[in-house]
């Protein structure tokens, strides 16, 4: 068996084993909390007073206009200076959860906003309140229009998990690179851990295909395909 293929036979398991303690629960965590920071903040920026929008749309600005790798460092390496000490997994997550939730805000705002002014009409006109337009209504469509650029965000947000290696998170690219210094083959290391995460996104890639075409039968976005 040639070295190279050995390396890699060797390295799968301690690869996928920080992929399944680490990558995976990063990943899920940081897109379900991202979420609900965003739609809090979206619902904040069409619906909540001058002062909280302001403040909202500053959060974004400063996450969107930020690099990812800046904001861990500033929360894992700068926060200590003021007398906040986080662990590498929690600092991660809070990152990934603020990035996530600022992008996901504009895409869910924008999702609601596409929603046809007719619908409160016809939710306010028998008798629903404005929550209850709003979760029975407006959010099961803005939900359809949402789905792919969400979707795109979390298989984006797979990939960007590496850059917790960066904080000390010992997930799947970290993992590779200790098996880095001990074999000093980072070309086969690297080019494994790349597969892997190729692998993982195809996967989300084909999940994301399915679920828009299942919305799409009931009146979603795509249009269907002959």
């Amino acid at each position: 068996m040639p070295h190279w293929l050995q390396l890699m036979l060797d390295s799968l398991g301690p690869l996928l084993w920080a992929a399944l303690i680490f990558t995976a629960p990063l990943t899920l965590l940081s897109f379900a909390f991202g979420l609900a920071v965003g739609l809090g903040a979206a619902l904040a920026r069409l619906f909540g007073p001058a002062w909280l929008s302001a403040i909202v749309r500053f959060y974004v600005w400063i996450i969107r206009g930020t690099p990812l790798l800046v904001q861990l460092f500033l929360i894992f390496y700068g926060l200590p200076s003021v007398g906040i000490v986080l662990d590498a997994f929690p600092a991660a997550l809070i990152g990934f959860t603020l990035n996530v939730g600022a992008y996901s805000s504009e895409i869910i705002r924008a999702a609601i906003s596409s929603v046809a002014k007719g619908q409160w009409e016809a939710a306010y006109s028998i008798g629903m309140t404005w929550s209850q337009a709003m979760r029975r209504t407006i959010l099961p469509q803005a939900a359809r229009v949402a789905v792919p650029p969400l979707s795109n965000t979390f298989i984006s947000l797979v990939k960007d998990t590496s850059l917790a290696a960066a904080i000390t998170v010992p997930e799947m690219f970290q993992a590779a690179q200790r098996i880095v210094a001990t074999t000093y083959e980072p070309l086969i290391l690297y080019v494994e851990a790349a597969i892997l995460y190729l692998a993982m996104s195809s996967v989300l890639s084909s999940l994301q295909v399915r679920l828009e075409k299942r919305l799409n039968r009931y009146g979603g976005f795509l249009e269907a395909r002959t």
